[in-house]
């Protein structure tokens, strides 16, 4: 049985739901999906999908961080699109926000996300 901790803190959105911001296992943190709230406000940061993205990566540094790690120490990301044609702005923020080696991602069209996010990320976090 792995020795399993629930990861929180203030500085990135609090859940919306029945699910941690972010559970670690061992060395393994698991994240919980992020979208682009304000964590101050709960509020979506803007309808452009670029600072929605930013803000993404924001909340999901913020996780990183209360479970001793950062975006550096992310191994696999799951970005979720309402729109695909978004993909060259999150594929540039993601240059931006990641050296090499980048972590393995799949990114994934789907119809619709919380609270009509344009952008969804979750991830895996070795430390």
């Amino acid at each position: 049985m792995p020795n399993k901790a629930v990861i929180h803190t203030d500085k990135a959105p609090q859940a919306i739901g029945t699910y941690s911001q972010a559970i670690k296992a061992d060395n393994t943190v698991y994240l919980s999906g992020q979208i682009p709230l304000v964590p101050a406000t709960m509020e979506m940061i803007s309808d452009d999908i670029g600072e929605q993205v930013q803000q993404v990566f924001t909340n999901l540094s913020a996780v990183c961080e209360a479970a001793g790690g950062s975006l550096s120490d992310i191994v696999k990301l799951n970005i979720f699109l309402t729109d695909l044609l978004h993909f060259p702005t999150v594929n540039e923020i993601m240059g931006q926000v990641f050296a090499e080696p980048y972590p393995a991602r799949a990114a994934i069209g789907v119809k619709s996300l919380p609270r009509d996010a344009l952008v969804e990320m979750d991830a895996i976090m070795v430390l």
